[in-house]
């Protein structure tokens, strides 16, 4: 088994948490599940995810602006990943630029069949996906 994978990728959002993960081998990622952060405590849940999963590495989707800087959106992120970082202080946190992730994620889904309304339930998992994909082709 590769000591690197699985990894477990996020696209967080103010609302929702998207969550995909790698195989045990790193061939495929695929998504979780997507975190409702007003219902509970993602960080923990995201703990949860590491420990049944075994996770070796995370990969957190960071806003950057179409000109590469980053923002307050960036900022929120970033925040995020320290607070996660300091619950998962052995798991390696990295940082992958998600600009246009959920627009693919989204054209994906539509040439699926799936509609608007269909899209929302998923499409924050299929964002992380795609951030996920970009990761492992960049390493």
């Amino acid at each position: 088994m590769n000591d690197e994978h699985p990894i477990l990728a996020i696209d967080h959002g103010d609302a929702r948490i998207g969550i995909a993960a790698t195989d045990p081998i790193g061939i495929m990622a695929h998504p979780v599940e997507t975190i409702q952060v007003k219902e509970g405590y993602p960080i923990e849940r995201i703990a949860e995810l590491v420990s049944q999963r075994q996770v070796k590495q995370l990969v957190l989707g960071l806003p950057l602006r179409m000109d590469g800087s980053e923002g307050d959106a960036a900022k929120k992120v970033r925040a995020f990943g320290d607070m996660l970082h300091q619950r998962l202080p052995d798991i390696p946190l990295h940082y992958c630029d998600e600009t246009l992730t959920t627009v693919a994620a989204a054209e994906k889904l539509h040439q699926a069949g799936k509609n608007a309304k269909s899209q929302k339930q998923i499409i924050d998992q299929a964002a992380a996906v795609e951030i996920l994909n970009s990761w492992l082709e960049m390493n």
